[in-house]
């Protein structure tokens, strides 16, 4: 380990904590040089155990023998740049949050390198249940799905374009670490290519042919992929017409719909493999 403390937010050294916007961190471009920031011992944990490499590590002063100890440790047995020791960056909490733009709520950020994604024949080859996000562009809301995803028995998550980086910073956060735990990839084509993989696929949506989430033939159906869209305007039409169910939760109250988070979460529960 080598120990740099900072003294000023503009430090270079740290600008992938501070100045690097997503975008940049994730660069298209060259996907095999994205980066994301992981934050909080117990989400970075989750990530080294799936094997995810880390590049650097910012903390308080503190944690560096308290609670960010056992990742260094973990850290400096993972990193890979040869002849080199794992870079450990400090500075006292006033410091870091100008340099992060907000108060670290436990102390710890590792900036880790973006892994290869598996190609989707690869993630429905064994997968019985799998959620296709489509146009869900709030962090919040990723990180709450793929949370629900993985504790409630959904195989592999697929995301269209227009959706939020499941790696974003909040989203990672918000999901506990749970964005390591499930196989996700990006969906280029139309939902109906799923079916060549053995898949029905069901409509999150109120139309007027919906079935309710508990009619047998959704829990009866070996292969599901369950499609949920964006947060304001719901799916497009497009894709709720290609689909084999249009499905609805039943809502009481005069309540027309759920959050797509909680909606989600309802979903896996309702539809899991029994």
């Amino acid at each position: 380990m080598t120990l740099t403390e900072i003294q000023s937010a503009t430090a270079p050294e740290v600008a992938l904590f501070s100045t690097l916007t997503e975008a940049q961190l994730r660069n298209r471009l060259e996907p095999e040089k994205g980066i994301f920031i992981a934050e909080s011992p117990k989400v970075i944990q989750v990530a080294l155990d799936k094997g995810y490499e880390p590049i650097a590590l910012l903390c308080e002063k503190k944690h560096i023998t308290g609670d960010a100890a056992s990742i260094i440790a973990q850290c400096e047995r993972m990193y890979k740049r040869s002849n080199s020791p794992f870079p450990v960056y400090t500075g006292n909490r006033e410091v870091l949050s100008e340099l992060t733009g907000y108060t670290l709520t436990r102390g710890v950020l590792c900036a880790m390198r973006r892994p290869s994604l598996p190609a989707i024949e690869t993630l429905c080859k064994q997968a019985r249940r799998i959620v296709v996000i489509d146009g869900v562009v709030d962090t919040t809301n990723i990180g709450a799905i793929f949370r629900s995803a993985a504790a409630l028995g959904i195989d592999a998550v697929l995301l269209t374009r227009n959706s939020c980086d499941p790696l974003n910073r909040r989203a990672v956060r918000v999901s506990m670490g749970s964005v390591f735990l499930i196989p996700w990839t990006w969906l280029d084509d139309e939902v109906s290519t799923l079916h060549q993989y053995g898949f029905h696929t069901a409509a999150m949506a109120l139309s007027d042919n919906s079935i309710s989430i508990d009619h047998p033939a959704l829990r009866n159906t070996p292969r599901l992929a369950l499609i949920m869209g964006t947060e304001g305007d719901g799916l497009p039409h497009a894709v709720i017409e290609q689909a084999d169910y249009v499905v609805k939760i039943p809502m009481a109250h005069g309540v027309d719909s759920l959050n797509v988070a909680a909606a989600s979460a309802v979903a896996f529960w309702e539809l899991r493999v029994r």
